[in-house]
């Protein structure tokens, strides 16, 4: 065939289309006028009334599942959780623009027909028709919603295809529970619902949140460009895609324009004016779970938490299910100022791919408030990248890392022994580089025990005679040896345990070592342990949210601070006067920079071949405990020694020199928002001596 025959046939075929089309527009004409001269209004309602006589059980409307908030305590998003990306709104809270929009488009004569629209669907057909595609819809936003509510509440893949499938049957289903749905909701309600259910592409649910998407602003604030194309989106999101298909989406955003001129809710000008302009995209993708939080680690935690809240609903299955779709606002105790400092610092002193492990943890003393929660490895499945799903800040039950030993900041629990038990701070003991100490000389809760052993600790950092205030200044560990022999064993390990350290074998943790750490602990453990001296000698537990509300704003459950007084505040203020050394002329902290503006205390601590360094620290207002801690890609442990970690190759760690850059980098960039509060000088000796008559 040649060209020109050939493009004599398409014309022909075209002719013949177009014939069709045309034949079939005066088919529906003709119907249209038998319906304008038969009795419609009866018709309808012979219709209604046996669609009521067949009708099906009542669609229910649950509330519509929506994303679950979690904000900081300045209320700033720190993470969402959702199934639905979705934010339910009332009619109020939506623009009026985006509300003609939509009724323009979709059904025009939304408040002036029933259940359907004749009218309205026989000009959608029409003009679908005539242009050859789906420029209008047919069915009424009552139906729509209809199909929108079966498919949102199919259990599986099937029903959902079920609850869209053409078919006469499943149109005429579709049709009587609109019928019901007129009888027994308002108008506004049923446009309310419609606009929150419908979907708008790219995982966006409901008018709100496609707003928050394609434009970073509230549904209750739109231009006319933007209503338009989201308007334009309801009927075929995916093949509208404003991001993916942009041009299809303009063009889809035009004929809404066009629509609304052509109803009058708009000029004809207006349309023409904003036909020119680009979409005007400002794309805010809404990063569920964890993993892209703001906090990882933190959110990590704090889910764990809430699964374990009764009041959340009867299992750990209902509770995750109403976090992802209860609508819930959570409000937490981290200060996303703070979280932002811990990770920086984390993170400039070890790498991902170290095979070590920096992680600090930050609390509020009084409160139990956790206000941040870093480490260097991120979260994620790249191992190669150095990411990870363990958890090393917080305890294993939250995190499924075991935690590592402390080493030498077990010596407060001593010292605090020590003062209550009325031991001066200026008591003076003779430390020789290494002592011989027999085990059965340490009482237990139980007595002395009934051993053989003998116990011969060494120092590393220098020897001689030192009172409470050297002996902990330069952490001396045959001094506390000496000193751990006098207080026994059962005080230290029981106000440890009461501070929230886990030690739970008293046979196996009631040893000699105790004063150099015996137990795999986190630093949000010790952060919460060392809180206690910082307030004073009141302990609480640690607590990263203080309520919960529903999709209401009603307080589902609140979570108060859970605190009690373990020390006399004399002794803890002795505590504070002491471990203020570590920070002052000649102390660890201060020899390695780690100084603040305001009066803060501290100790060191350093494991057995150097596993794990640790550095603690606090001020009245903060706690915050900073680990290194060698470990490979599956959390194992591992030396310290030797190792290359943030760049830099370390021959001996210890804490002040590399879990004390940590603390003090994070620590010296929050100190700005702290109030410049000093401890409590302690009392001359304690007890304090009786006042005379």
């Amino acid at each position: 065939m040649t060209a020109s025959a050939d493009g004599g046939s398409r014309t022909r075929g075209g002719a013949i289309c177009q014939l069709t089309r045309m034949l079939s527009v005066a088919v529906v004409v003709g119907v249209l006028v038998g319906l304008a001269v038969a009795p419609v209004v009866g018709l309808t309602a012979m219709f209604l009334a046996d669609v009521t006589r067949h009708f099906p059980a009542p669609l229910s409307f649950e509330p519509l599942p929506q994303r679950s908030e979690v904000v900081d305590r300045n209320g700033e998003t720190v993470a969402t959780f959702y199934q639905r990306n979705r934010v339910v709104v009332t009619l109020d809270e939506v623009d009026p623009l985006l509300v003609d929009a939509v009724l323009a488009i979709e059904d025009n004569r939304f408040f002036q027909h029933g259940a359907m629209d004749p009218q309205g669907t026989m000009r959608a057909f029409v003009t679908n028709l005539l242009r050859q595609e789906q420029a209008q819809g047919g069915s009424s936003i009552t139906q729509q919603l209809v199909k929108l509510t079966l498919v949102e509440q199919a259990g599986s893949r099937r029903g959902r295809l079920e609850a869209v499938e053409p078919t006469y049957e499943r149109k005429v289903v579709e049709l009587r529970h609109a019928a019901w749905l007129e009888q027994s909701h308002s108008k506004e309600w049923i446009l309310e619902r419609y606009l929150n259910i419908a979907y708008f592409g790219e995982g966006a649910y409901g008018v709100e949140v496609a707003a928050q998407h394609y434009f970073s602003r509230s549904a209750e604030h739109l231009s006319l460009r933007q209503a338009a194309l989201l308007a334009g989106l309801v009927s075929r999101p995916e093949g509208q895609d404003p991001v993916e298909q942009p041009g299809r989406a303009k063009d889809r955003r035009n004929v809404v324009l066009d629509r609304m001129a052509e109803v009058g809710v708009i000029s004809a000008e207006r349309a023409a004016r904003t036909k020119e302009l680009g979409l005007g995209l400002q794309v805010a993708p809404t990063p569920n779970g964890c993993v892209r939080s703001a906090a990882p680690f933190f959110c990590d935690y704090l889910l764990a938490y809430l699964l374990r809240q009764p009041a959340l609903g009867v299992s750990e299955a209902a509770r995750e299910e109403l976090l992802h779709t209860g609508g819930l606002t959570i409000r937490t105790t981290v200060d996303l100022r703070f979280q932002r400092a811990a990770e920086q610092a984390a993170r400039a002193h070890v790498r991902p791919t170290d095979q070590a492990i920096g992680a600090l943890a930050m609390l509020a003393p009084g409160s139990g408030d956790v206000l941040a929660l870093a480490q260097s490895r991120p979260m994620g499945r790249d191992r190669q990248e150095g990411e990870t799903f363990l958890n090393y800040v917080v305890p294993q039950e939250y995190g499924d890392a075991n935690g590592f030993q402390a080493g030498s900041t077990f010596k407060v629990f001593v010292l605090a022994a020590a003062i209550e038990q009325g031991i001066p701070l200026d008591t003076e003991i003779r430390a020789p580089q290494r002592i011989s100490l027999p085990v059965s000389g340490f009482r237990t809760c139980q007595g002395y025990p009934r051993s053989t052993q003998v116990w011969s600790p060494r120092n590393s950092t220098g020897s001689g005679t030192f009172d409470l205030y050297t002996g902990t200044q330069q952490s001396v560990n045959t001094f506390y040896a000496q000193l751990e022999r006098r207080t026994g064993l059962c005080r230290p390990y029981r106000l440890a345990r009461a501070m929230g350290i886990p030690l739970t074998d008293p046979a196996t943790q009631q040893v000699p070592s105790f004063t150099l750490g015996v137990v795999d602990v986190s630093p949000l453990e010790m952060a919460e342990a060392y809180a206690t001296f910082a307030a004073r000698g009141r302990h609480c537990a640690a607590r990263p949210v203080t309520e919960v509300l529903d999709a209401e704003g009603q307080v589902l459950d609140s979570y108060s601070a859970d605190c009690r007084r373990i020390l006399d505040p004399g002794v803890a203020d002795a505590v504070n006067d002491v471990l203020r050394g570590v920070q002052e002329t000649g102390g660890f902290g201060y020899e390695a920079g780690l100084g603040l503006d305001q009066q803060s205390a501290a100790k060191t601590g350093t494991t057995d071949e150097n596993r794990s360094v640790w550095f603690i620290g606090y001020t009245p207002n903060l706690a915050a405990a900073a680990m290194l801690a060698g470990a490979d890609d599956d959390g194992h442990w591992r030396t310290l020694n030797r190792q290359v970690i943030g760049g830099e190759f370390v021959s001996e760690a210890f804490g002040s020199t590399h879990a004390g850059p940590i603390w003090g980098d994070a620590m010296k960039a929050v100190e700005q928002w702290l109030p410049d509060t000093t401890f409590t000088p302690p009392p001359r000796r304690y007890p304090p001596e009786p006042e005379q008559p």
